[in-house]
């Protein structure tokens, strides 16, 4: 195993931070932003913000004076803000939007400075089984992790031959302190709608992400690698 030098963007909780820790398990590099800047322990914590250029570049000009050139970026800092399409404001949608998806292209865009030097990179963005299924309530969002297929089959394109991959991971219901919150009858109508009939752990997502930024995943690039029991089929 190569060891790599890892940014998770949103790794303060819930699956970032489960990513994070999967990374450090396998002995990795492993530095973290947040907007509030905490982590799991062995991991660099950076204070960012994904809405401002600024501060991305920032944090990484910190990163890699302590670890190195970041060579794993999994993009995964995100916001939801749901509401019906007639309740929704431009706000609502553009602020989701400003974060998942352009907050997404800002943190890869930096990243892929050091991985095009090195010949050599992984980009890993978490979007969700609603990016393709679809949600009420939920246009903004929906459209936000939608978006993150069309970076990455683009980046695959235009930097595949130089060492780099780019896939899309897509959680479904996650066992998390949000879900955890739903009263039992809502849970259990969720958990019907999925063939495995059980919500998935952070975990099992991290382990996905890992493997997908692995050596053994090389030859896997543009993919959308669906993480949700069944419940989107593939898309």
């Amino acid at each position: 195993m190569t060891s790599r030098t890892v940014l998770v963007t949103g790794g303060n909780r819930g699956i970032g931070r489960a990513i994070a820790q999967a990374f450090l398990d396998a002995g990795h590099r492993v530095a973290i932003t947040s907007r509030n800047g905490e982590g799991p322990e062995g991991a660099l914590a950076v204070a960012a913000d994904v809405t401002d250029a600024a501060s991305i570049d920032a944090a990484f000009t910190t990163i890699e004076a302590e670890l190195g050139p970041v060579e794993v970026v999994v993009a995964n800092a995100g916001i939801t803000r749901d509401t019906l399409l007639m309740r929704m404001s431009e706000e609502d949608f553009s602020d989701v939007v400003d974060t998942n998806l352009t907050g997404a292209f800002r943190v890869v865009q930096r990243a892929s400075k050091g991985m095009l030097r090195k010949k050599w990179g992984r980009v890993v963005l978490i979007s969700s089984v609603v990016g393709l299924y679809g949600g009420p309530g939920q246009v903004n969002y929906a459209a936000s992790k939608a978006g993150l297929v069309g970076i990455a089959r683009s980046i695959t394109r235009e930097l595949g031959a130089r060492g780099i991959t780019a896939n899309v991971v897509a959680p479904g219901f996650i066992e998390t302190d949000m879900t955890a919150e739903l009263d039992e009858g809502t849970q259990a109508e969720y958990r019907k709608a999925i063939p495995a009939g059980r919500y998935a752990t952070a975990d099992e997502v991290a382990g996905v992400v890992r493997w997908i930024a692995s050596d053994e995943a090389a030859y896997i690039s543009g993919a959308v690698i669906p993480v949700d029991g069944g419940l989107g089929m593939g898309h």
